[in-house]
């Protein structure tokens, strides 16, 4: 069944609400896709009504939201301009929180659909069943995160013979002090995990 931009904004919503019960967390959207009044529904309240004229039922922002809306103006594949429009929250703090552009889940989803076809537009690679979208999701998150250095993280190395020290994000995190190879990470999935239906 397919959704429309206004129902799959409000699905995530209800995810992140999960996450994040009484505030939404500090985000950016595009201009379309109905993510304002997703926002609303779930997290908005109904202002207390104040014994004047007709009680209000809409949904009203709380203070401290921070959204922005991020607008793109394109000719043809060319991106002639970037517009920024701050929703929620102080401007300043907001566009210091989180740019002025989608830069950065952009370049994450680039690195996704490049590690998973399974989530790429356009494939054969395609997932039957969510279980296995979510386990191929979860292998990518984890080689990406355990497996994989990032160059950007690199850090001058205390050893001999070598300028950087390559790491990943679980070793800049802290939680692990070498990249886990490959075949480690898979002896550490449960047996359960594989045999479920």
């Amino acid at each position: 069944m397919t959704k429309t931009e206004g129902e799959g904004a409000l699905a995530v919503m209800g995810l992140l609400k999960h996450a994040h019960p009484d505030m939404p967390p500090a985000m950016a959207s595009d201009a379309g896709g109905g993510y304002v009044e997703a926002l609303l529904e779930t997290w908005g309240r109904v202002p207390a009504y104040r014994g004047m004229g007709r009680p209000s039922r809409r949904k009203r922002p709380v203070k401290g939201w921070k959204f922005m809306r991020v607008k793109k103006i394109r000719s043809g594949s060319r991106l002639l301009k970037v517009r920024a429009r701050v929703m929620y929250g102080d401007p300043d703090e907001v566009t210091g929180l989180l740019g002025k552009h989608t830069a950065y889940i952009e370049r994450s989803q680039l690195t996704s659909r490049q590690m998973n076809r399974r989530v790429s537009r356009k494939t054969l690679a395609y997932s039957k069943r969510v279980r296995l979208l979510r386990a191929a999701c979860a292998l990518e998150d984890a080689v990406y995160n355990w497996v994989r250095p990032h160059a950007s993280l690199r850090r001058p190395s205390d050893l001999p013979g070598r300028k950087w020290e390559r790491r990943t994000p679980a070793m800049a995190a802290g939680l692990a002090d070498r990249p886990l190879p490959l075949n480690e990470l898979l002896r550490l999935i449960p047996v359960s995990l594989l045999n479920s239906n």
